[in-house]
């Protein structure tokens, strides 16, 4: 399993490249960021900074929408980047949430999803796409390479991420739920034609703590707006398809409370409208507790398939969470090699 870290790129931007690089330090594989250009810094601009400053760590986007890029544009900045730094960029995409609602705009369809994903790959790959009745290529662009990975909770966002998607992301660490949404990607990707051994990345708060029940509330009130963002995905689930889908009772349920969403406070720790969010969703949403209790829920997220994790950081206790896991969690986790056999 590979591990990654999430924040939001939240100035001071050198604040940013500093956790990126600790993050490095600690046994990290990847760090991805926001990208909502309103409510925080450009993510781009940040990224070659962190690639500037590190040697190993790869950069994306968790998550970029095809709204407010132009998919020529996304896979351009991409490319560049590999040119610069060497191929250590990979692209999460989904339909659009914070970026596009921040401008009062509105997530694409997912044939415009499709599409873009399609059109990224090929030009930040360094090969030809037809648009419009052109075909385009970058002719600066050499061995390029770049990973599109789509974010979905809906049946039919799932079953486009299982046919088109180098990799799924699942922003949710409930276990019930990723293994649902895993089997669902993954029929998609064989009935495309395509492997089924789909990689998995899920993406959930990760929040270290003392063992104490005083310890464990302050970490679920830090993380309760996690609960507040997934709840905006989820009610559009369930204006599409109402709260018998096939989509799991736990995901919708808890949104029954739900009355409505302040963009201002988007993924932020305190955020005073997300008290519809229950303690127990919170804790099934995110991995907070001791070191031992975060190695057990991830060996259960591996056993499904998960094959990376990635622990958002929108909290008080950033950098002991980073020691602890560089330490004791991801050492203990990840798959181990002999030197001599």
């Amino acid at each position: 399993m590979d591990f990654g870290v999430v924040l939001q790129v939240n100035p001071p931007a050198p604040r940013i490249v500093g956790l990126a690089k600790r993050a490095e330090e600690h046994g990290f594989d990847y760090f991805w960021t926001y990208d909502s250009h309103v409510l925080w810094h450009e993510p781009y601009v940040v990224f070659s900074q962190i690639l500037s400053n590190t040697t190993q760590i790869k950069v994306g986007t968790m998550v970029t929408n095809p709204a407010t890029r132009d998919a020529t544009v996304t896979a351009s900045t991409f490319a560049t980047l590999n040119a610069y730094f060497g191929n250590r960029t990979i692209c999460g995409i989904g339909r659009g949430d914070s970026a596009v609602r921040v401008t009062n705009g509105k997530p694409t369809t997912l044939r415009e999803l499709r599409e873009s994903v399609h059109v990224i790959r090929e030009l930040a790959n360094s090969r030809s796409v037809d648009i419009e009745g052109s075909t385009i290529r970058f002719p600066w662009s050499r061995n390029s390479q770049l990973d599109v990975w789509v974010a979905a909770y809906g049946p039919l966002a799932l079953k486009l991420a299982g046919e088109v998607g180098d990799g799924f992301i699942l922003q949710c660490a409930d276990v019930d739920i990723a293994k649902w949404m895993i089997q669902t990607v993954r029929t998609a990707a064989e009935n495309a034609g395509r492997d089924p051994d789909v990689k998995i990345c899920v993406a959930g708060p990760m929040y270290i703590t003392d063992g104490s029940p005083e310890g464990k509330a302050h970490a679920i009130d830090q993380c309760r707006w996690f609960g507040g963002m997934v709840g905006n995905h989820v009610a559009d689930i369930v204006a599409r398809y109402g709260t018998e889908s096939d989509v799991p009772h736990a995901l919708t349920a808890y949104i029954a409370g739900r009355q409505g969403y302040d963009y201002n406070e988007h993924g932020k720790s305190g955020n005073s409208h997300v008290d519809f969010v229950p303690d127990e969703i919170v804790e099934r949403f995110c991995i907070i507790g001791t070191a031992e209790e975060h190695r057990e829920k991830l060996a259960m997220l591996k056993a499904l398939g998960v094959t990376q994790f990635a622990g958002y950081l929108d909290h008080d206790n950033k950098e002991e969470t980073l020691r602890v896991y560089g330490e004791t969690v991801i050492p203990a986790v990840r798959d181990h090699y002999a030197a001599k056999v």
